[in-house]
């Protein structure tokens, strides 16, 4: 590989390794095809830099593709390459971490190119919750080439980089001036596959913290971390954070470590990494208002399930059943999304979110903050779908709608012979949310096992996962679920 080539991978690579500990695998490697014109390129290393490395001490595989020869497509040897790589990162159970710019498939090498993709992809699956895998798209990263960030964990994206199947002219009745659909923009906001966006020095080390954070495969244990923040922490800010959960869980973290994932893409639910009491907690929490840095409101949003707020949690938590990361809840919920884009889609997206809660067996703890209505209640991790633990805010509303709304109907014909209406509605609706609709009396019925004073969150939510730290919960026996 020419020393151009070289720096250009190269560049990226030692952004996130360790100095120093970067180790190449394959250097010698070329392509073997020697049809058309490939014989007349120098084609060292094949287009990509395989190798293994530390980051922030713990090992890593990680390859980096180079568009500087013959524009970064992949071939046969440049599969075997990262196939290689793979089967060394789950033979010794380490993270792989992929650097993607790329001009797709190798035309040269036709259906060895084909292959070349498909193998790929296997070990992509082979190696789906046994390891981690993170790819970062800079440059071009398209057609089939976009599956295998689609197949990892977590994919970041650089501004000005293009995530596509087809490019935005070929798409009908769309030209790019008018959609870029290929934009970091449109991949984060609408479609979702990109996890994280920002420049390429920002990527690199966000690839770092995430890498920090997470464990190195699914059977490595993440309780055994120092923590340094008290325990005991009253968190007295934090019934002012009900709306915008992102500052709520920022507030109850270890020193406040917070990593938001899909930040951009359907905001009215929260998924994120925290630390409580030394070890990686995943986070799942619904927000109607996101507040930015100067503590303005920055966008409000329904208090609503949605279709894409329901799969980005499914996802989230199967991620985190598979690598045994324990997962809390902050539910503020009051109901489904009523739009007729939503009709056709969410309710199969809810079921898909209730069946990874269900059948995730790491230890969960749910925590009503706000108001918790209907089946949207029951979806967001309840008792009733597998929560080990449920604790409610003190102020907070349990119940299968707003208590006035419910009284208006079970009371209709009351309310019209009433001689005073409106004194007739405030009585029904205290004596409702007394008995049907307030913390304590889902207390009374078992569905919360304690309510507790907002500020003491963090304090019963560390006791909680320590205590559960043991779970052990084997299911029968099926081959998978089908939802």
């Amino acid at each position: 590989m020419g020393d151009l080539a070289e720096k250009k991978a190269m560049l990226r690579i030692n952004q996130i390794a360790d100095p120093g500990s970067f180790v190449e695998i394959g250097g010698l490697v070329c392509a073997r095809s020697t049809d058309f014109n490939i014989k007349n390129f120098d084609t060292a290393s094949d287009g990509v830099v395989t190798g293994y490395c530390t980051v922030n001490g713990s090992p890593v595989y990680i390859f980096s593709q180079d568009s500087t020869v013959l524009g970064g497509t992949i071939g046969e040897m440049h599969s075997k390459k990262i196939c290689n790589l793979y089967d060394m990162a789950i033979k010794t159970a380490a993270p792989v971490v992929g650097l993607l710019d790329c001009a797709g498939l190798r035309l040269q090498e036709a259906t060895d190119a084909l292959n070349a993709f498909g193998k790929i992809y296997a070990k992509q699956s082979e190696a789906s919750g046994v390891v981690p895998q993170i790819m970062a798209v800079f440059g071009n990263c398209g057609g089939g080439l976009s599956v295998i960030p689609a197949m990892a964990d977590f994919t970041f994206m650089e501004d000005n980089a293009k995530l596509f199947v087809n490019s935005p002219n070929t798409l009908l009745g769309n030209k790019e001036d008018k959609n870029p659909t290929w934009s970091a923009k449109f991949q984060s906001e609408v479609a979702g596959n990109a996890h994280f966006i920002g420049n390429e020095a920002s990527i690199c080390a966000n690839i770092k913290g995430l890498i920090d954070i997470l464990p190195n495969n699914n059977q490595y244990d993440l309780s055994d971390n120092v923590c340094a923040d008290d325990l005991n922490r009253t968190c007295d800010a934090i019934a002012n954070a009900v709306e915008d959960a992102a500052l709520a869980l920022r507030t109850l973290s270890d020193s406040n470590i917070y990593v938001e994932v899909r930040e951009n893409y359907a905001p009215e639910m929260v998924t994120a990494f925290i630390k409580l009491n030394g070890a990686t907690v995943g986070a799942v929490a619904n927000r109607t208002k996101k507040y930015n840095d100067k503590a303005e409101v920055e966008c409000e949003f329904a208090p609503y399930l949605t279709t894409k707020g329901a799969k980005k949690a499914a996802d989230f938590v199967k991620f985190c059943d598979a690598f045994n990361i324990p997962v809390l809840t902050l539910t503020n919920a009051e109901g489904f999304s009523a739009e007729v884009c939503e009709e056709g889609t969410l309710a199969a997206a809810v079921a898909g979110m209730i069946d990874a809660f269900t059948s995730a067996t790491v230890a969960k703890v749910n925590v009503i903050t706000g108001k918790a209505f209907g089946t949207a209640y029951i979806a967001m991790n309840s008792k009733a779908v597998g929560a080990d633990l449920t604790f409610a805010w003190d102020n907070s509303k349990i119940g299968t709608m707003e208590p006035k709304d419910a009284v208006m109907i079970m009371y209709a014909d009351e309310i019209k012979n009433a001689e005073d209406k409106n004194a007739f509605i405030a009585e029904k609706t205290a004596e409702y949310t007394e008995n049907q609709s307030s913390a304590m009396s889902a207390a009374k019925r078992g569905y919360v096992d304690a309510v507790i004073n907002a500020a003491d969150t963090r304090k019963h939510v560390v006791a909680a996962f320590e205590m559960l730290y043991s779970k052990s919960e084997d299911n029968f026996y099926k081959k998978h679920g089908t939802i």
